[in-house]
């Protein structure tokens, strides 16, 4: 495994604390076959299965292979996660008298498993098919009434998440770029919350380091499993980051955008996510630095996900000077509008549905939160006006 992407000598550190979360990763092509074992060996009695639509397939195999376990199954979710889909959801948990939650599919799919071990005694078997992360955290949320509502509760955070490339291999080039968008959001903010740490960051940057490496390799070989491998693994660190380091500014615009306007999750990310590193990475030169050199790194893959021989250019990171630093908060930004632009991934609101006059609607709706630089209401409008326009950073 290579170490992470750093640019210069790291700060040296006065002290911090860091939660590692409980939890269990299952890994490789084919690991779906070893869901029902991992339920077992949770002492799981009747498990109701979650899938989205695309994951029907899988569900069908987990269905047969829980046997007795297997108490039901909801097919179809919502992104956002409405609060009458999941009450739904807990009264068909209450009904079959379930102890545990299969959730197969995206971050909708284990956000419904979410909802129902929020207020039920449930535990949580996560298996992703796109690279939401959600999966890694103990993050939840509900919609209702045009507002979302996030919370963070340790009896959603699964017990067991079984990460399977084959279940993404197929996944079309505009949603794996959407929901590699998500994921990378999650590394780039893991740098600069209040709660960020050196583990934060070192994971965030390997992370961010993987996604871009597989979104590459991805959209020249979609069916490409190493690139699904890379992809699975990039997420994992990238919300495992996001768990611990929290959501600050980025997250909470995308959040408000899409409880209030019903914005597709993972693509205003991608609208977002320049805009908010352009305005706050210079107040985090060093961090920026380092995830600008892991998105511009490459790696060769050696055949295994989440493993890589690093094939730089002479003259990279070993010889990176503090000018560098400088040079990477400020590059940062438009190295992931262009990722994003190359992978086809709108990177403007107004072609996600946004109108004009709902951004002036947003500024005004936003409370301020924790950040680097200070959050005002110019900012926010700063930064939604380019969002909405799609402005190269």
């Amino acid at each position: 495994m290579p170490r992470p992407a750093d640019p210069g000598r790291a700060e040296s550190q006065a002290g911090f604390v860091h939660t590692f979360l409980p939890g269990r990763v299952v890994f490789g092509a084919g690991a779906l076959d070893q869901v029902a074992g991992e339920v077992e060996g949770l002492g799981v009695r009747r498990a109701l299965v979650v899938a989205t639509k695309s994951a029907r397939d899988a569900a069908d195999v987990v269905e047969v292979e829980l046997g007795d376990r297997f108490a039901g199954r909801i097919d179809g979710v919502a992104q956002h996660v409405p609060t009458a889909v999941a009450e739904n959801a807990r009264a068909k948990a209450r009904e079959v008298d379930v102890d545990g939650v299969i959730a197969i599919g995206g971050g909708s799919a284990i956000g419904l498993a979410k909802a129902v071990a929020l207020t039920g005694d449930v535990m949580i078997v996560a298996v992703p098919t796109t690279y939401a992360g959600s999966e890694m955290t103990p993050v939840w949320g509900e919609t209702a009434g045009g507002s979302k509502t996030t919370g963070t509760d340790l009896r959603v955070l699964p017990r067991v998440v079984v990460y399977d490339p084959v279940l993404s291999q197929h996944l079309p080039k505009k949603v794996t770029a959407a929901s590699v968008a998500n994921a990378i959001a999650h590394c780039v903010e893991a740098v600069w919350t209040p709660r960020a740490d050196p583990i934060t960051e070192v994971t965030a940057v390997e992370g961010l380091r993987a996604l871009a490496d597989g979104l590459r390799q991805a959209m020249l070989e979609p069916t490409d499993l190493d690139a699904r491998g890379n992809l699975l693994y990039g997420a994992c660190l990238a919300g495992s980051a996001m768990a611990t380091a929290g959501t600050g500014l980025h997250h909470k615009l995308c959040h408000l955008l899409g409880g209030t306007y019903n914005l597709p999750h993972a693509e205003t990310h991608a609208a977002i996510l320049p805009q908010v590193a352009r305005v706050n990475a210079p107040a985090v030169p060093q961090s920026a630095a380092r995830l600008e050199a892991a998105l511009t790194t490459t790696h060769a893959t050696t055949g295994n996900a989440g493993t890589s021989s690093t094939s730089t250019a002479e003259g990279s990171s070993a010889a990176t000077t503090a000018s560098t630093a400088v040079a990477g908060a400020g590059e940062l930004a438009s190295g992931l509008f262009d990722l994003f632009t190359a992978a086809d991934v709108p990177t403007n609101l107004r072609e996600l549905g946004l109108a004009e006059e709902q951004v002036e609607e947003a500024v005004k709706a936003f409370k301020p939160t924790d950040n680097p630089i200070p959050v005002t209401e110019d900012l926010v409008r700063e930064i939604l006006t380019r969002a909405w326009a799609g402005t190269r950073p």
